[in-house]
């Protein structure tokens, strides 16, 4: 029986040569991505900033309503085709998109060293990345083994598949998939399929290549359920994060729990976030994240 830990715990990414969290409050947060600095939303920096003039390249400024998109105002010339970042072996390439990402998302920083840390000596490790984004998370699972990678975006696989280029990490065993990921992880259930590690980052709302709607609320507890089906006993880990949600995380562990009964091993529960920059520089969280870590080999 899956054990469930009640108390949440925080996962805290802290910045390096690449990224820095250097402020936030009153709604926004500045931040470094290499050589340029930009100001973003953030409804939970609920504070005062720490510092009253930011400067920034450019600043990310919010359409109407809470999905109302929204524009890019520049105030010094940055590069439209994006400019390269890296964390450890991994290189990727950054940029001002129509969604206020830059391309990847820094407070995923240490998930990708927990995963490392379930999968440690290991190199044959199977795992999964479910709306794998432009891949950085999936590069950072490949020296552990072959890395299937799905998402409903042409764009951002080719993205990833760039990454790759740009880490010289071509020959790695990734496969890299455009498909709607419920209906990926359903087909690889009915296949027979395992893996020792899956990660997953659903949006609140999507569409997939073919027009198929994704609305987490409806389609998570399936896509768990799904997910569980592809580990057994033996597996590392499951990995799920939400962004942007009312809901608790305690929620997500709950259906974890309910799914991954069967296999054993650890549920816990929390919030991601990025500790700013500097002296008595404070956390923001960003997300919330359930994980299953099963006992291994």
């Amino acid at each position: 029986m899956a054990s469930l830990v009640l108390q949440p715990r925080l996962m805290i990414g802290e910045g390096w040569d690449n990224f820095a969290l250097i402020d936030s409050g009153h709604g926004r947060k500045l931040e470094s991505y290499g050589p340029y600095r930009f100001i973003r939303p953030e409804p939970q920096a609920m504070w005062a900033p720490r510092h009253a003039d930011w400067v920034a390249d450019a600043e990310f400024i919010p359409g109407s309503d809470e999905d109302g998109g929204g524009r890019w105002h520049f105030t010094t010339p940055v590069p439209r085709d994006g400019w390269p970042l890296a964390r450890g072996d991994v290189r990727f390439t950054a940029s001002c998109t129509p969604f206020r990402h830059l391309g990847f998302f820094p407070d995923m920083a240490p998930v990708w060293d927990w995963m490392g840390a379930q999968l440690a000596g290991r190199d044959d490790a199977a795992t999964l990345n479910l709306f794998g984004y432009t891949g950085v998370g999936t590069l950072a699972l490949s020296q552990f083994g072959p890395v299937t990678h799905v998402d409903a975006s042409k764009k951002s696989v080719a993205q990833a598949r760039a990454n790759a280029t740009l880490s010289r990490m071509d020959d790695r065993p990734v496969r890299w998939i455009v498909d709607d990921a419920g209906k990926f992880a359903a087909r690889e259930v009915r296949r027979g399929r395992r893996y020792d590690g899956i990660i997953l980052d659903p949006p609140k709302f999507g569409r997939g290549p073919e027009g198929e709607v994704w609305r987490l609320e409806d389609g998570l507890p399936g896509l768990i359920a799904d997910c569980a089906q592809l580990l057994d006993a033996n597996s590392r880990f499951l990995f799920l994060t939400v962004y942007a949600v009312r809901m608790s995380s305690l929620a997500l562990a709950g259906l974890m729990a309910e799914a991954l009964a069967p296999l054993g091993g650890t549920i816990e529960h929390g919030d991601l976030a990025i500790a700013e920059s500097g002296e008595h520089g404070r956390v923001l969280p960003t997300a919330i994240f359930a994980r299953w870590s099963g006992a291994g080999d």
